[in-house]
């Protein structure tokens, strides 16, 4: 496994290595590397080579112009298939190689005259769910009354998607069956008993209670569209599985009482995708939307049992994929609620123990859940935009600790499960966003645009711990605004992002290991301390380990820490040769 071979080599290097620097935490030694020079695109230069896509939606370019530390992002559904070769082509042109697409809940739902309601009213979502001239719910009674007298359902469930099924879908095509209507929509029906066993047997001549999923979907897949752009972008698609009901009680919660539906549901949709896409490398895997915070408690929350199901037959019907999650951090200080480094890593720990395979924490910084401070800037006044959240107050008194703090909390602790053989990752998901905004973003709530200079110091802060870093999200909050964040990418993508810095000798003396992206031969190193600073120059540039996040390169310079005073903090910065610099030096301090 590559994981454990990277682990051992950092071990082995770790033994001849004497002195390391605190940044602060344990950061790992690294192996010697053959140098490697950065690509056209890494550097930002356009690709030599244009490649167009010519169709209904217009021309398109499907060249990356530029590399960025983020990878993937969220999209949304839209209904214009247009949209999404809009949003593939954007991504694609700044770098990115992944989309996580949002999704739709299952909802527990009252009947009425055998149609599904909503807030009271018939939903106009079924309204053209008829079958043989009686509506869906009606329908589904009188056959399973046909088929034992006295079966009944004693449930009903709505569930709208975008997607078209397949014929796997169904796992007893005697009562279960796809309701066309001629137009766009379509709607399939699937009965299940209300155990939640859904029994391949497709017994219905014994009298018992049924749980009826009416599913309300689109007569095109969009999902198949997806992957198709996804093949042509070289992006990976993850799309969403449904979200479980809520707790009425706690809403933070996944309700217990409907957990059996939404397995049933989940079961089948995999299954359908399973027949359909087992072998499309553009299916990256599939992401579970409902959101956990991550707490020193979580292993009593019901909803991890979702995970673990889903886990389950995701092992089955797509043995290659993982579930993908994305939990959020509560940082604060002033709520009850708000939790410390160390309790969110017993969170992850709850999580990677359901089996999911990968855990893509919230940064928190959008939402103000969360901060990106150093140690040394604990006193300092927070961000201004973080006051509608926190108020006029420090760092430290705000927050029980920084993002980087978090991220290297729930690093190690997936560390020793992959010591221990588990295959779990660890992405970040830095918020592209600001909790308010004079001009909001999105079409609902009051998040407005970030900048790429914050955006930059939360790549700085969770790089060092993670596989990959994804954005929340690519619409609206990438491209809102003049110029937009997309625009600044395409601009700016080639600045350092400077992630980690070790002490570590070499074979002409004393020195520094600096990890960062965007590094090139012929770009400084500066150190800067209260005595002075220095710069170096970067003479090669090497690959990363492998478990590093995506596009983190690594150099060596000669530096004599023996000027530095003991215990100091210190900044350490990047420049390219262009004179281009990281807007976010590292603070380090030496033991």
């Amino acid at each position: 496994m590559r994981w454990l071979l990277g682990l051992l080599a950092a071990a082995i290097i770790a033994a001849v290595v004497a002195v390391v620097m605190v940044l602060p935490g344990d950061p790992r030694p690294v192996a010697e590397r053959t140098p490697v020079t950065p690509s056209s695109s890494a550097s930002g230069s356009p690709s030599a080579t244009p490649s167009k896509i010519v169709d209904e939606c217009g021309t398109f370019d499907t060249r990356q112009r530029v590399s960025y530390a983020v990878t993937g992002y969220w999209i949304t559904p839209s209904t214009n298939p247009c949209t999404w070769r809009h949003q593939m082509e954007e991504i694609h042109r700044v770098g990115g190689d992944t989309v996580i697409r949002i999704g739709y809940g299952l909802q527990y739902r009252a009947v009425k005259n055998g149609r599904v309601m909503k807030n009271g009213e018939p939903d106009p979502q079924f309204a053209e769910c008829v079958d043989n001239g009686r509506p869906c719910v009606e329908a589904a009674e009188a056959d399973l009354a046909q088929a034992a007298p006295g079966s009944r359902i004693n449930r009903v469930y709505a569930y709208r998607t975008d997607e078209h099924f397949g014929p796997d879908l169904f796992r007893c095509p005697k009562v279960e069956k796809i309701i066309e209507t001629g137009g766009k929509r379509v709607y399939y029906r699937l009965l299940a008993p209300s155990d939640g066993s859904d029994p391949d047997s497709c017994d219905f001549t014994r009298p018992q209670d049924y749980d009826l999923i009416l599913i309300a979907a689109s007569a095109k897949d969009s999902l198949t569209q997806l992957l198709e752009l996804g093949e042509r972008f070289q992006v990976a698609v993850f799309p969403a599985l449904p979200l479980a009901p809520r707790d009425p009680d706690r809403p933070i919660r996944a309700d217990p009482e409907h957990l059996g539906a939404l397995t049933t549901l989940t079961r089948r949709i995999l299954h359908d995708y399973g027949q359909r896409f087992r072998d499309n490398e553009w299916l990256g895997g599939v992401y579970q939307p409902f959101e956990v915070q991550m707490t020193e408690a979580l292993k009593s929350n019901p909803t991890l049992e979702i995970f673990r199901e889903q886990h389950t037959i995701v092992q089955q019907e797509l043995p290659d994929k993982q579930v993908l999650i994305s939990p959020y951090i509560d940082a604060r200080k002033r709520v009850a609620h708000g939790q410390k480094p160390g309790q969110v890593a017993q969170g992850f720990q709850a999580l990677a123990e359901t089996g999911v395979g990968i855990i893509v924490p919230q940064d928190g910084r959008g939402t103000g859940k969360g901060a990106l401070f150093w140690p040394d800037e604990a006193g300092e006044e927070v961000d201004a935009r973080l006051r509608p959240v926190v108020g006029e107050t420090t760092y430290g008194s705000a927050y029980h600790g920084s993002t980087r703090d978090y991220f290297r909390a729930m690093a190690a602790v997936r560390d020793k499960l992959i010591e221990q053989g588990d295959d779990v990752e660890l992405w970040a998901n830095v918020e592209a966003f600001e909790p308010s905004g004079r001009e909001p973003c999105a079409a609902q709530g009051t998040r407005g645009k970030t900048d790429k200079r914050r955006l930059d110091q939360a790549v700085a802060m969770t790089g060092r711990y993670v596989q990959k870093v994804v954005s929340y999200m690519w619409s609206d909050f990438m491209t809102c605004g003049s110029p937009s964040m997309q625009d600044d990418l395409l601009t700016d993508a080639d600045r350092p992002i400077a992630v980690d810095a070790i002490r570590q000798g070499g074979d002409t003396g004393d020195g520094l290991r600096i990890r960062a992206y965007q590094l090139e031969t012929g770009g400084t190193v500066t150190v800067t301390w209260s005595g002075g600073n220095r710069s170096m120059s970067i003479t090669s540039v090497e690959e990363a380990l492998e478990d590093q996040a995506e596009g983190l390169l690594e150099a060596w310079v000669p530096f004599d820490w023996g000027q530095v005073p003991a215990g100091e903090w210190v900044r350490v910065g990047v420049t390219r040769a262009s004179g281009k610099e990281a807007t976010e030096p590292l603070h380090v301090r030496i033991q």
